[in-house]
């Protein structure tokens, strides 16, 4: 650990109340909690070069920005939840009756479609929807270029949507 990361380090143990209060008024006391272990993390990542001369200004200021960068992060979070929420249900977050048929009708023939597509398109399509795997380690696994599984890949989600959205022939 680097000589400016140790007194800082001490610094915050001896203000962590006084930052824990500052913190508070910007996210809250359970958020005040949260920053102040990413601003432990980020305290241990600092470097000699070049030296701090003012610790408690630099800890403070660093506290400051963790926090804002707290508050960007639910904002997101929340704008993202919100949004997806929209689409997923439109204004009216109760689908109607109709509404609720058509989209098992759709989910079951997405669901025939998937167990209808030729291997390894189905294995490819898994691996990188379903395990988060990257074309490049899906590849591998499958035993394939990164060519052939963006071409799997591609073929698979056209058919789905295709059947999706009501077109099972492609039409």
């Amino acid at each position: 650990m680097s000589i400016n990361a140790t007194a800082l380090s001490r610094l915050l143990l001896a203000e962590r109340q006084s930052l824990l209060r500052q913190l508070s008024r910007l996210v809250g006391r359970d958020g005040a909690e949260d920053v102040a272990q990413k601003l432990w993390l980020k305290v241990q990542a600092v470097r000699d070069d070049p030296p701090i001369l003012n610790k408690r200004a630099y800890l403070r200021r660093l506290a400051h920005n963790v926090a804002v960068d707290h508050i960007k992060s639910d904002r997101r979070k929340t704008a993202v939840a919100q949004h997806a929420e929209a689409l997923l249900w439109g204004q009216d977050h109760e689908p109607g009756p109709d509404r609720i048929v058509e989209s098992r009708e759709t989910l079951q023939r997405v669901r025939d479609a998937l167990a209808s597509l030729p291997e390894p398109t189905r294995t490819i399509l898994h691996l990188t929807r379903m395990e988060g795997l990257t074309q490049r380690e899906t590849a591998e696994r499958v035993g394939v270029s990164s060519t052939t599984v963006e071409n799997h890949l591609r073929r698979a989600l056209r058919e789905l949507a295709q059947v999706r959205d009501g077109d099972p022939a492609g039409e």
